[in-house]
C-alpha cells in the first residue's frame, strides 16, 4: 500500500513568531498608533519641505486665528477706571495708551497692572475685561499721611513712607503734619507716633525735623524746639508735655528743651530772658 504524505499542521517558525509578536501590547499600540502617525508625519514633512507651501499654510493659519480673535465678542472698546482721583485717572490713561477697539487677546493685563501700580499714588490695582467690551481698572490709591519737605520741594508720603506724589505748596494740604530732613521718609512710623503723642501741643506744632538721620526735633511756634533722644523719643516727648501741663513750661521764654541726654535734660532761654534773669539776680544781691 502506498503511504500518503500529509502536511504538517504546526505553523512555520516565522508564522509562530508573528503570532507571538501580535500578542505583545506594545507592538499592537505601535501598529495601530505609531504607524499612522509616522505616515502622517512623513507626508507632512514632504509637504512642508517646499517653502512656498509652508508660507501659504502659515499665512492661512494666522489669517484664521486673527479673524477669530477679532470677532465682535472679543473686542475691547472702552476703558473704565474706578477708585482713582481725576489726576491719577488721567495719569493712568497716559501710561496705558491703547488704541480702541482692540482684541482682548492683544491685552497683557499683568504687564498693564504692573505699569499702573508703578505710579506713586497707586497702592494696588486690578484689571479685567468685563462684558460689553470694557477694560475695567479698579484702583486703590495711597492715602497721604504726611508732607515731607526735601531739598527738591514737597512730597506727600503715606503711612508707610512711600511717596504718593509731589505737592505744589504747603497751603495745598494744611491738614497734614510736616516732616523734614534727610532720611525722614524712612522713619514715618515713629514720626506719626510722635505727632500722636504731641496732641496737647498740636496747635503750636509746626513739624518734625530729622537731625543727622538719627533723631527728631519737635519744632513749635515762637521759634521753640524740643530736642529728642535717639531712643525713647515718644516717652521723652510725653515727659516734656507733662511738665508743660504742670508748670506751663513751654509758655515761658525758652528756645530749646534738650532731652538728648536722658539723665540730664537742659533748657536754653532766649537772650532777653537771660538778661532779665541776670538783672533780677543783680537786684537781689544789691549790685
Amino acid at each position: 500500500m502506498q503511504q500518503m504524505n500529509r502536511p504538517d499542521p504546526a505553523p512555520s517558525r516565522l508564522h509562530y513568531r508573528m503570532q507571538r509578536l501580535m500578542l505583545t501590547p506594545l507592538f499592537r499600540v505601535l501598529l495601530r498608533v505609531g504607524l499612522p502617525v509616522a505616515a502622517i508625519a512623513g507626508a507632512g514633512a514632504i509637504y512642508f519641505a517646499d517653502l512656498d507651501r509652508r508660507e501659504a499654510f502659515f499665512a492661512t493659519f494666522y489669517e484664521l486665528r486673527r479673524s477669530f480673535e477679532e470677532r465682535p465678542e472679543f473686542m475691547v472698546k472702552l476703558m473704565a477706571i474706578d477708585g482713582a482721583s481725576d489726576t491719577v485717572a488721567e495719569d493712568i490713561r497716559e501710561i496705558v495708551p491703547i488704541d480702541f477697539p482692540v482684541s482682548s487677546f492683544d491685552l497683557d493685563l499683568d504687564a498693564m497692572r504692573d505699569t499702573v501700580t508703578g505710579l506713586d499714588a497707586v497702592q494696588s490695582a486690578s484689571l479685567r475685561v468685563r462684558q460689553g467690551g470694557v477694560l475695567q481698572i479698579d484702583v486703590i490709591e495711597r492715602v497721604p499721611a504726611l508732607v515731607w519737605r526735601t531739598a527738591n520741594g514737597l512730597e506727600l508720603l503715606d503711612k508707610t513712607g512711600v511717596q504718593v506724589g509731589p505737592l505744589t505748596s504747603r497751603s495745598a494740604r494744611p491738614d497734614l503734619p510736616l516732616i523734614a530732613g534727610a532720611g525722614a521718609n524712612e522713619h514715618v512710623a515713629e514720626a506719626l507716633d510722635l505727632i500722636a503723642a504731641a496732641g496737647p501741643l498740636a496747635a503750636r506744632m509746626r513739624g518734625l525735623v530729622r537731625v543727622g538721620e538719627r533723631r527728631w526735633d519737635v519744632v513749635l511756634n515762637r521759634d521753640q524746639r524740643i530736642l529728642l533722644p535717639e531712643a525713647g523719643a515718644v516717652q521723652a516727648l510725653e515727659r516734656v508735655i507733662a511738665m508743660h501741663q504742670a508748670v506751663d513750661m513751654l509758655s515761658r521764654d525758652l528756645v530749646t528743651v534738650d532731652l538728648r541726654l536722658p539723665g540730664r535734660p537742659t533748657v536754653r532761654m532766649t537772650d532777653l530772658a537771660v538778661q532779665e534773669m541776670w538783672r533780677i539776680k543783680s537786684i537781689e544781691f544789691g549790685e
